[in-house]
C-alpha cells in the first residue's frame, strides 16, 4: 500500500492563507450558461451541490466503488496517482472516464511540491498528464497537490501546464481509520451546499462507507456533481486554486 497517501487528506493549516477561489465565485464570474453533466443537467447556482473527489487512486477498492458511483447514478472526481496506481490499473483509469467521471491528477509519486525543484514539480505533473491522456485520450486540467501544500512555483508551473488545483472543504480522515460508520459521520457533519468531499478508496473502510454518505445526503437535498460541474457555468482556471 501507498503509505505517503495516509498524509494527503491532512488539515490545510499551512493553507489558509492561499488565495483560493470560492465555486460560488467562479460561477458567478462567469457567462450565463447552464452546465451540462454526464448525469443529467445540474445548475449549482440553483442546485444544492455537493463534489465527491477521491485521492491516491486507483486501487484494489476501484472497482467496487464504480459500481457503487454507477448503481446510485453518482459522478465523482479522481485525483489519480501514478506509480503503482495509474500504471499498475489502467482499465479502472478508462472505466473511471467512460462512465463520465472527471479524471484529474495527484501527481506521479505523492512528491511534497514545495520541497522539490521546479523541474521535479514538472515532472510529477507532466508524467500523470501523459499517463491519463495515453489511456483516456484527454489531458486532465485539474490537479490536487500532496497534502493540499502549494505556492506560487507550483501555481506557476500548473499555469503553464494547463492545470486547477483542487482543495477540498470536507476531510474523513479516513487514512487514519477502518471505520466506515466514523467515516460516514465525519463527511455528514461536514458537508455544505458547494463542499468538496475528501476520501480515499485505496483505504479498507472508505468504499464501504460511501453508499450511506450518498444516501444521506440525498435525502438531506444534495445533488452530486464533478468538481467542473460545480464550477459551471465558470471553467476553472489554469494557475488559480479552487476550495470552498
Amino acid at each position: 500500500m501507498f503509505v505517503a497517501a495516509a498524509s494527503v487528506a491532512l488539515s490545510l493549516g499551512g493553507c489558509t492563507k492561499l488565495d483560493t477561489t470560492a465555486p460560488a465565485t467562479a460561477r458567478a464570474e462567469a457567462p450565463s450558461a447552464t452546465a451540462q453533466a454526464r448525469f443529467g443537467t445540474v445548475d449549482c447556482r440553483e442546485a444544492k451541490c455537493i463534489a465527491l473527489t477521491f485521492d491516491a487512486g486507483p486501487s484494489e477498492n476501484s472497482a467496487r466503488l464504480l459500481d457503487i458511483l454507477k448503481e446510485k447514478q453518482v459522478p465523482a472526481t479522481f485525483f489519480l496517482l501514478g506509480k503503482r496506481h495509474i500504471e499498475k490499473y489502467p482499465e479502472l483509469v478508462a472505466r473511471m472516464a467512460a462512465e463520465g467521471h472527471e479524471v484529474a491528477s495527484h501527481t506521479w509519486d505523492h512528491k511534497i511540491l514545495t520541497r522539490i525543484t521546479p523541474a521535479r514539480i514538472r515532472d510529477e505533473l507532466q508524467r500523470t498528464d501523459d499517463a491519463i491522456a495515453r489511456i483516456t485520450g484527454k489531458r486532465p486540467t485539474l490537479m490536487r497537490p500532496p497534502q493540499g501544500r502549494t505556492d506560487d512555483t507550483v501555481h506557476k508551473i500548473c499555469r503553464e501546464l494547463g492545470l486547477s488545483e483542487v482543495l477540498w472543504s470536507v476531510t474523513a480522515k479516513d487514512y487514519a481509520t477502518t471505520d466506515s460508520v466514523l467515516i460516514t459521520k465525519r463527511v455528514l457533519a461536514q458537508a455544505t451546499r458547494d463542499g468538496i468531499i475528501l476520501l480515499h478508496d485505496l483505504y479498507q473502510g472508505t468504499v464501504p462507507a460511501v453508499p450511506g454518505i450518498i444516501d444521506a445526503l440525498k435525502e438531506r437535498g444534495y445533488v452530486f456533481v464533478t468538481v467542473p460541474q460545480l464550477l459551471a457555468p465558470g471553467k476553472a482556471e489554469p494557475g488559480k486554486v479552487y476550495r470552498p
